[in-house]
């Protein structure tokens, strides 16, 4: 019985997200609650939010609102994460990432799962912004031509 509740929160904490409507955790415990999940809190939105990699980005209304992904795989020609990244650029110690606002964090867990394989020793992600420590600085190049190829940026 417990399991039927949560698969059926799990469900309609999507469904809402996907709304792209919602622009605080309160405001989506609110419509939880609307929905009658009456024991949801603003932490266990905060929980749901982060297992599930929701970020905060604008809504076709310019909203700051909060979105799940569209997708956690590698991105393709129609995929929506290389219209998010807008600039790859390094300094010979990092390559700095500039994405639309609240889309970072997204990419930096794209970048993150790709790993050692494309030189990416690890990321470090603001709203905007993305560091990525090369694995060896002394090949930052290589890292450099893989996270743009994956972007397709220049």
């Amino acid at each position: 019985m417990a399991q039927n509740k949560q698969e059926a929160l799990i469900k309609a904490f999507k469904e809402l997200l996907n709304e792209e409507r919602f622009g605080s955790q309160i405001d989506i415990v609110d419509a939880l609650k609307n929905q009658g999940f009456d024991n949801i809190s603003q932490s266990k939105v905060s929980r749901l939010l982060t297992r599930f990699g929701a970020v905060r980005t604008r809504n076709a209304k310019q909203e700051m609102v909060y979105c799940l992904p569209a997708e956690l795989g590698m991105p393709t020609a129609k995929s929506p994460l290389r219209q998010l990244v807008l600039d790859i650029n390094h300094n010979e110690a990092m390559v700095i990432i500039k994405t639309s606002p609240g889309a970072a964090q997204l990419i930096a867990r794209l970048l993150d799962s790709v790993g050692k394989a494309e030189g990416v020793l690890g990321t470090i992600a603001g709203d905007d912004t993305i560091f990525i420590a090369p694995l060896k600085v002394s090949e930052i190049e290589y890292t450099l031509n893989n996270v743009r190829t994956l972007f397709e940026t220049v």
